[in-house]
């Protein structure tokens, strides 16, 4: 076998007689998807013998000599942008990123620019070997813009299937662990629970997710880890089972306690803000978004096969709120 930068060929061993082209492909060219694969012969760039195929369901014969000349990857839409990134962790499959709040993940209308894929083409350049033949990061999940922490990036096909499957099979089978710090209001009753409600758009506002009967399975695992200002808030770790768009805001918010700061599923609680000390007041005015913080995130490494975890600090502004709220309860008096 001869391995190129832009040519791979392989010769069909007899105990491979018999397979069809683009999983005869899939075997040897792990590098590759097969839906990448599949589309390289549709396209015309695979040869068996001196003939070009177009056909993934071709038989292969034994002796045969396929070659796949692998064109290069094209440039993506979004352009490099020279954006300074918080780098966790990076090698030859993956970037780890600890993303601030106020980053847009993927370019959509309205966010153009300025976006994590912006920075991470320009921060990864070369080293991204193509996802789908196309040089850009595998973006495999997903930050709301105002939430803050850690996100995993594959940086080649392999490393965005195998990812993209971890993420899809939430770690039911394997090690994939995400986890949140929130700032909620009130307390919620059981001080460890479990929220099981099925999350689809919200009928009136198509920006906001809502808990409606036929939607997508969604489950947050939340536990109580410390509660301020006489039962006036708590700090609550949340365990993704599923990772839906909004998923722990909105489950929150469905129990009765929404997160602090968060304007689209909290609206309703602004008037507790006034029974806040004063800092603490002006701390979630600073915050201006939503108190959530993607904290640790472990999974499987796509290449190794070892279980890999990583933590965050929370962000300044998520801690001057915090402490804030841990003060002596007497600051509430003379503001009640």
């Amino acid at each position: 076998m001869k391995d190129h930068e832009s040519v791979l060929d392989y010769t069909v061993e007899p105990d491979e007689t018999g397979l069809r082209l683009d999983a005869f492909l899939a075997a040897r060219a792990d590098r590759l998807s097969r839906s990448r694969l599949k589309a390289l012969i549709k396209d015309g760039h695979v040869r068996v013998g001196a003939r070009k195929l177009d056909e993934p369901n071709y038989r292969v014969k034994p002796g045969e000599t396929v070659e796949v000349d692998l064109p290069e990857p094209e440039e993506a839409t979004p352009r490099p942008e020279e954006i300074p990134l918080a780098i966790v962790y990076e090698d030859d499959d993956l970037v780890v990123v600890d993303k601030p709040a106020g980053m847009v993940v993927h370019p959509a209308p309205g966010a153009h620019n300025g976006t994590l894929v912006n920075a991470l083409l320009h921060h990864c350049g070369d080293t991204l070997s193509g996802i789908g033949g196309i040089r850009r990061p595998g973006i495999v999940h997903r930050l709301d813009k105002d939430t803050s922490g850690l996100l995993v990036i594959a940086k080649n096909d392999v490393a965005h299937r195998d990812l993209s499957a971890q993420f899809a099979d939430h770690g039911r089978e394997g090690p994939l662990k995400r986890e949140y710090c929130a700032l909620v209001w009130g307390v919620p009753q059981l001080r460890a629970g479990s929220v099981d409600a099925p999350l689809d758009r919200d009928t009136k506002n198509r920006e906001k997710r809502a808990v409606r009967r036929g939607g997508r399975h969604a489950v947050t695992h939340y536990r109580v880890e410390e509660t301020f200002q006489n039962g006036l808030a708590s700090l609550v770790t949340c365990r993704l089972e599923t990772g839906r768009t909004h998923q722990i805001r909105v489950h929150m918010a469905h129990i009765g306690h929404p997160l602090l700061g968060d304007a689209l599923y909290g609206s309703g609680f602004q008037s507790k803000v006034a029974k806040l000390p004063a800092d603490a007041a002006d701390a979630l005015h600073s915050l201006a978004r939503q108190a959530l913080h993607a904290r640790s995130l472990g999974f499987r490494h796509p290449e190794t096969g070892e279980t890999v975890l990583f933590h965050s600090q929370l962000p300044s502004d998520f801690e001057t709120l915090l402490n804030a709220l841990r003060k002596p309860s007497e600051a509430l008096q003379g503001r009640n």
